[in-house]
């Protein structure tokens, strides 16, 4: 795991560069937006007609690129975003694994283990009979026995009652903004709708039947559902 991050920090720092870039351009364009917009009250009693709205699509242009750029800022923010959620999402599959791992080590070395045989050879005839039968799920009551290694290591019974599934389960911060028509936080490659309308924005590539970002504008299921109806 730790070669795979070795890249990160210089990813994230060029794109915090970027966006300190996007953020200057922002900042200028909005200076000159102000600049064009004083020029244009000082001196629009003098003006032509055509002279005004030269004038004005000077500043409506001016407006545009703003919103390019902070568009661009938003999209570098959302790269960066996933990019850092993509490790941690490796990160807890790597935990599972190693205590899937561990769990079947300790469970190994339960049966192996002289004084944990001697500790089941000492169990009362009720458990016996409550364990008969391969197939059965140890219940909530029995796991603990069951588990408890010589001694009764607290830290065995902890790392063994955690399951693999939990860690990549783990609750979603609940100030943590949802997408997609799945309703659930932003991970993996992800597309926005080119609706400036759509409710939801942003859709994971599996969600959407997308293996690749196509080529022009895009629009999601729903919005393309809306568009038809309107026609």
């Amino acid at each position: 795991y730790v070669p795979g991050i070795e890249n990160l920090p210089c990813e994230l720092q060029r794109n915090f560069q970027l966006m300190r870039e996007l953020d200057q351009r922002t900042e200028d364009k909005k200076a000159e937006i102000d600049s064009l917009a004083a020029e244009y009250i000082e001196s629009v009693k003098n003006m032509l007609p055509e002279e005004r709205v030269e004038h004005l699509k000077k500043i409506h242009s001016a407006y545009s690129k703003c919103k390019e750029y902070s568009d661009d800022k938003v999209q570098l923010a959302m790269q960066t975003y996933e990019m850092v959620d993509k490790h941690i999402r490796r990160l807890d599959a790597d935990l599972a694994r190693f205590e899937a791992d561990l769990k079947d080590k300790l469970e190994g070395s339960d049966f192996e283990n002289p004084g944990s045989r001697s500790l089941k050879k000492g169990r009362s005839q009720k458990d016996k009979k409550g364990s008969r039968g391969r197939g059965r799920r140890a219940s909530e009551e029995d796991t603990p026995k069951k588990k408890k290694l010589k001694g009764g290591s607290e830290f065995a019974d902890t790392i063994l009652s955690v399951h693999p599934s939990d860690v990549l389960d783990m609750p979603v911060d609940p100030n943590e903004p949802t997408y997609c028509l799945c309703h659930q936080v932003s991970y993996g490659e992800m597309i926005g709708c080119d609706n400036p309308d759509c409710p939801i924005e942003w859709f994971h590539f599996a969600c959407v039947d997308l293996t690749t970002k196509p080529k022009g504008k895009w629009f999601c299921p729903r919005c393309v559902q809306e568009r038809k109806k309107k026609k």
